[in-house]
């Protein structure tokens, strides 16, 4: 069941969610979330049309309320209309227009196609690393406007439906999306993160020579960090100061929170930092997206 929006005194009859991101990285399974439950999904749809396909919905005997719109790069030169359509679906007051973004790693993206050994809607041939960042670059300013942001590449199906299920049920904090990174400050700093955080107060496990070469995905070098009284401190800290912090940022209408946590060259302390944050706020209820940058 979908809570009812209201605007401006006007109530929402019809919930509208444009589902779009990278080839494979798994809108298929994730509109099966929707089609399960009740949706009328359209796959594939060129955006011109979504309005007046809402509008002959909303206006039918039969009155649909709830849809959701597969729409990608498969599209062609009609992709590059779905940028107004966003923006037209969400001034409008009859409807509550919602927009999902589904992504994965580069190296999982290469790795899933070369496995299925179908064929990526920009490349002629294999696809490769240059042809995901064409599609993430095409892809970018669309990723800015959306609501919600998923990242598939350590996620399972079932996974993936949970997540959907935490965003597009009723209860929880699943409305707000916490993105979080690792990164090297050798490689500078990410500049789309809201919150910046240096791991380097933390004894660095580099220079442990058992330690050196692995990273902090490991569970040796994540015992390493956390044995450590400082880091289990800062846990405690940050997610204390993030509990107050999120509801205001909510109250200004703040959809995502992005932070960053960074080591010297991103491969050990911030990777095992952005590990423990991921998980405790998920355990919080909290939509979490992960990325390791320099890793």
């Amino acid at each position: 069941m979908t809570e009812t929006i209201k605007k401006d005194n006007l109530e929402t009859n019809m919930e509208v969610v444009i589902l779009t991101g990278l080839s494979g990285a798994g809108k298929t399974k994730a509109i099966d979330w929707f089609e399960d439950r009740g949706y009328y999904c359209v796959d594939n749809m060129p955006p011109s049309l979504i309005p007046d396909f809402i509008n002959l919905a909303i206006n039918s005997k039969k009155k649909m309320n709830q849809a959701a719109f597969v729409v990608d790069v498969r599209g062609g030169e009609f992709f590059d209309d779905l940028k107004e359509c966003i923006q037209g679906l969400k001034s409008r007051e009859d409807i509550d227009c919602k927009v999902l973004f589904i992504e994965a790693s580069d190296r999982t993206l290469v790795k899933r196609y070369n496995e299925t050994r179908r064929n990526h809607p920009l490349a002629e041939g294999p696809t490769t690393k240059d042809v995901i960042m064409l599609e993430r670059e095409r892809l970018m300013e669309i990723r800015d406007m959306s609501d919600f942001i998923i990242d598939t590449t350590d996620l399972k199906v079932n996974e993936l439906q949970i997540e959907i299920g935490r965003i597009f049920s009723e209860g929880g904090n699943s409305t707000f999306a916490i993105n979080i990174a690792s990164f090297g400050y050798k490689r500078g700093m990410p500049t789309e993160a809201d919150l910046v955080f240096d791991m380097r107060f933390i004894p660095n496990p580099y220079y442990v020579p058992s330690l050196k070469r692995l990273t902090g995905n490991n569970k040796k070098v994540y015992s390493y960090v956390f044995k450590q009284s400082v880091a289990e401190k800062f846990v405690g800290d940050l997610l204390n100061l993030l509990e107050d912090l999120i509801p205001s940022y909510i109250k200004e209408g703040k959809q995502h929170l992005n932070l960053a946590f960074g080591c010297t060259g991103g491969q050990h302390r911030s990777v095992a930092m952005a590990d423990r944050m991921a998980k405790e706020l998920r355990d919080r209820g909290y939509r979490i997206t992960l990325e390791h940058r320099d890793l």
